[in-house]
């Protein structure tokens, strides 16, 4: 069914905040003690069960409330965090999430997540009757400073002040009582049943503020009492304080809060600030509340001081938070298809503008075109989202693969605020699983073998991501013992997928471990060793219209280097004309363009490259890969591209400069064509095509090597066979 606003909602927090807990909880595992992680596992799980509360989700309110009780009791110290503790949250996650889409979509729990279910809810319970016996206590004991002006009907109201100190006795240690007479009126104006006794009393108590409070419920309204916390406090107030929940902006409620005021000394400094108020002028300013508490010697100046900065940045939070709303992705591609429109039909007016050849039409449509542009450009940035979040996915990865394989692997992450399209980063998981369970599999070594040969037993797994040439490049590296060009080399020739004569270059041989059903593991293992993965990785990126390279160094380690277009929908192009076609070079990729002599067309004829300020640039012509037949006029182009470390050129008949342009993928019956990664639609109406620019490089690069020029219209042809 379709789920109303309220629950989608309720669903994307949940999930984000289970995301939020498995990273906190992930960190725990190698800096046990950070109390901040400890408490945002905290407030996830109890934000979790008071929202599935509101919708009558009891299954997840059960399970998060016994989640939530030993989180309790790891915050109180009550219980140590140990590795084993820290795997069973971790289960406790992901069987949140399995009820999750149950409880959304109004189906019966399967059978399997209620006996998953039943199983951690009886770890809970038995963690829960564990008691640690060098168990620190809860609350500190504390030296407080109580103050008592006992009112003079205090007596005659049946009180005994002595009780009081009783009382207190209970609650700790009375290190000392002083009293005072100064209210002592002379003897002959004294009454017998009047109270006149003052009190000053030290405790050792590690109750807290409003239990000692409550000691005088009874005699409030005949007393006066003020609490000084000890000093020891304030480290404790100030660290509440700082986790206040975000709904209590107020400087009262965050008091109150933190444990460093009672509800009846907020109260009290609530009224002497409104009798502070001059009762003939509404409009002026009151007392300021934290002043009153300090001076009545309620609260330290210390802990008032930390309370206005938390009030100040909540105040901040919200405002940033207001600014932020939540947009159906569907819209989103509803909104960046129109701009694509809008950008063809904006090309269409400036080539008629162009024709017509009036300034002023000429001018407007060149104003559109700015404007078009930016729009183009927002709308894009609305869909752009950083990888980061997608990278912390693979910490549970890492950990989990690490110990079922018993080897010792940390995970590390640079670059997460590196922004791409929200569709390429939803396609980009699964190629990344596969390569990052490799690189745990094949590439890291065991312990014993690293430390043979002088390594750290402690391997790394990098992810890595940035801007380089219009393109997004995401890196998969490990520390482990590299690629074996010599076992690659000997299985592909077992296979038949290297010729007998063939001399690749070992970045090629690195190439074949993405050929379908290739794998030079000696055993089947539950990750890997059946020749599947690798081969779904390389296709997965090439529709994303990416590529993929290998750099391997043996015993030192691999880098799986992805590179791909910064978003599917809109690019800058740079049009050019071969015969009657039109073609859509990237301008991402464009380095130069240049008019081609007869020297120059003579040096491609009889060498395949050109020299171009010293430098071997490797040329294709695009009228013989694309098996155009020789042009009519001899006069011809050269666009210089480059994609990564790739450098060629491309000949083409004309140059006709840049455009924006939107890319339409081309259909199942094209699937198999070279050379071509889409198509668009021109101002005029006509259809050009967008060159898949790494792989004419790459055809380019593979001409120039080759003994013998490869067949034409085969744009992939290589040393496979």
């Amino acid at each position: 069914m379709d789920l109303n606003p309220a629950l989608r909602t309720f669903a994307a927090e949940c999930r984000e905040l289970l995301e939020q807990m498995e990273e906190s909880l992930l960190l725990l595992e190698n800096d046990g003690g950070n109390r901040e992680l400890l408490d945002a596992v905290f407030r996830a799980a109890h934000t979790i069960k008071g929202s599935a509360g509101l919708f009558g989700f009891d299954p997840i309110v059960a399970f998060t409330h016994q989640v939530e009780s030993l989180l309790d009791r790891l915050r109180d110290g009550e219980l140590t965090l140990t590795p084993s503790l820290g795997a069973l949250l971790l289960r406790c996650g992901d069987h949140l999430a399995a009820l999750l889409e149950p409880a959304i979509q109004d189906r019966p729990l399967p059978p399997e997540v209620r006996a998953t279910g039943d199983a951690l809810s009886a770890e809970l319970a038995a963690v829960a009757e564990e008691v640690l016996p060098d168990a620190p206590p809860a609350v500190a004991p504390g030296h407080w400073l109580i103050s008592l002006r006992f009112g003079t009907e205090v007596l005659r109201n049946g009180m005994d002040p002595l009780s009081f100190l009783r009382y207190l006795g209970t609650l700790g240690d009375i290190r000392r009582v002083q009293t005072s007479i100064a209210r002592m009126p002379r003897l002959a104006d004294m009454d017998p049943e009047a109270c006149y006794l003052d009190l000053e009393i030290e405790l050792d108590s590690g109750a807290d503020k409003a239990t000692i409070d409550g000691v005088f419920d009874f005699v409030r309204d005949d007393c006066e009492v003020r609490i000084l916390p000890p000093a020891e406090r304030v480290p404790e107030y100030l660290e509440r304080i700082a986790e206040s929940p975000a709904d209590r902006e107020k400087l009262g409620e965050i008091l109150l809060s933190s444990r460093a005021v009672t509800q009846t000394e907020l109260d009290a400094g609530l009224a002497a600030q409104r009798e502070a108020l001059p009762a003939a002028d509404p409009a002026a300013e009151p007392r300021p509340l934290g002043e009153i508490l300090v001076a009545g010697g309620t609260v330290q100046p210390v802990v008032v001081d930390a309370a206005l900065d938390r009030q100040q940045a909540l105040r901040q939070q919200k405002s940033a938070d207001s600014r932020l709303i939540r947009v159906d992705a569907d819209k989103l591609d509803q909104l960046v298809t129109l701009v694509g429109e809008l950008v063809i039909a904006g090309s269409g007016i400036n080539a008629r503008a162009e024709r017509a050849g009036v300034v002023d039409i000429v001018e407007s449509a060149a104003t559109l075109g700015r404007l078009v542009e930016q729009v183009r450009d927002s709308a894009l940035g609305l869909r752009m989202v950083q990888i980061g979040p997608t990278f912390q996915r693979f910490q549970r990865v890492v950990r989990d693969v690490s110990r079922e394989i018993d080897k010792d692997i940390e995970l590390e992450i640079t670059g997460g605020d590196t922004e791409l399209d929200k569709s390429v980063v939803e396609r980009i998981g699964d190629p990344l699983m596969h390569l990052v369970r490799n690189a745990m599999d094949h590439g890291i070594e065991t312990r014993a073998q690293r430390e043979a040969v002088g390594k750290k037993a402690r391997a790394r797994v990098g992810l890595h991501a940035c801007h380089d040439s219009g393109s997004i490049v995401i890196e998969v590296s490990d520390d482990g013992a590299g690629l074996n060009a010599a076992k690659i080399r000997a299985k592909a020739l077992e296979r038949g997928l290297l010729a007998t004569h063939a001399t690749p270059s070992t970045q090629e041989i690195h190439q074949l471990i993405f050929e379908p059903g290739f794998s030079t593991a000696d055993a089947v293992s539950n990750l890997s060793g059946r020749g599947v993965g690798m081969d779904v990785v390389r296709r997965n990126i090439e529709s994303l219209r990416g590529t993929i390279e290998i750099d391997s160094e043996p015993g030192v380690g691999t880098t799986v280097r992805i590179r791909l277009p910064l978003t599917l929908a809109i690019i800058d192009g740079f049009l050019v004309s071969l015969g009657h076609g039109r073609y859509v070079v990237p301008l991402d990729v464009v380095v130069e363009c240049r008019e081609l002599g007869d020297a120059d067309q003579r040096a491609i004829a009889e060498h395949g490259f050109l020299n171009i300020r010293g430098e071997a640039l490797p040329v294709l012509r695009l009228r013989e890969a694309f098996e155009l037949g020789q042009a009519r006029d001899l006069r011809e182009n050269l666009i210089v591209v480059r994609f990564g470390a790739l450098k060629a050129g491309l000949v083409v008949d004309e140059l006709l400069g840049e455009l924006q342009t939107v890319i339409k993928p081309l259909g199942r019956l094209f699937a198999f064509l070279q050379g071509i990664s889409g198509s668009t639609i021109l101002g005029s109406g006509d259809v050009a095509l967008i060159l898949d620019v790494p792989g004419l490089i790459k055809r380019a690069e593979a001409a120039r090597t080759r003994a013998a020029p490869a067949p034409h219209g085969n744009l992939n042809h290589s040393f496979v066979e």
